[in-house]
């Protein structure tokens, strides 16, 4: 008779790494990437919705008296090509106009086009909204100091005002 079967041994299950924390970078990230999802959604809620997130990224820096397309690639840290690509598509869609600049000949102004005025409040509303649920659920204090750190490190991370 033949010795009875022996198990073999007993696989122990592979090792899970221990849950890591998410880098300060995307504790950044996330609030943001979620405010941005929110404005999106409320733009195509309300017939804005041809406009992309590479889009959205230009147009949300163009300053109240117009932007050089130079300025928007740095603002954006795109390409100068990848910029004029993308306001080209907004002015298609009149979100935006080209104008000469007042103060040199040879260059344009990429300024908001009536589109572009009438869906800002729609955004606005949005980021005031989203801003109040983090007021609410930090408290006034607490977004304070946030808002205050978060000034702090702009001064290290970016050049724009």
């Amino acid at each position: 008779m033949p010795p009875p079967a022996v198990p073999p041994p007993a696989v122990p299950p592979p090792a899970v790494p221990p849950p890591q924390e998410p880098s300060t970078g995307l504790l950044l990230f996330l609030p943001y990437r979620h405010l941005e999802n929110r404005v999106f959604a409320a733009l195509a809620a309300a017939g804005f919705d041809d406009i992309t997130l590479a889009q959205g990224r230009i147009f949300q820096r163009i300053g109240p008296d117009g932007t050089r397309l130079t300025d928007l690639a740095e603002l954006a840290q795109v390409t100068k090509q990848t910029a004029g690509f993308l306001v080209d598509q907004l002015e298609r869609t009149g979100y935006v106009r080209r104008t000469p600049d007042p103060t040199d000949a040879r260059a344009r102004l990429v300024r908001v086009a009536e589109r572009g005025h009438a869906a800002l409040p729609v955004a606005q509303a949005v980021v005031m909204q989203v801003e109040a649920e983090w007021r609410a659920h930090l408290g006034p204090r607490r977004l304070r100091q946030l808002r205050q750190t978060l000034t702090a490190l702009r001064e290290i991370t970016h050049s724009c005002p």
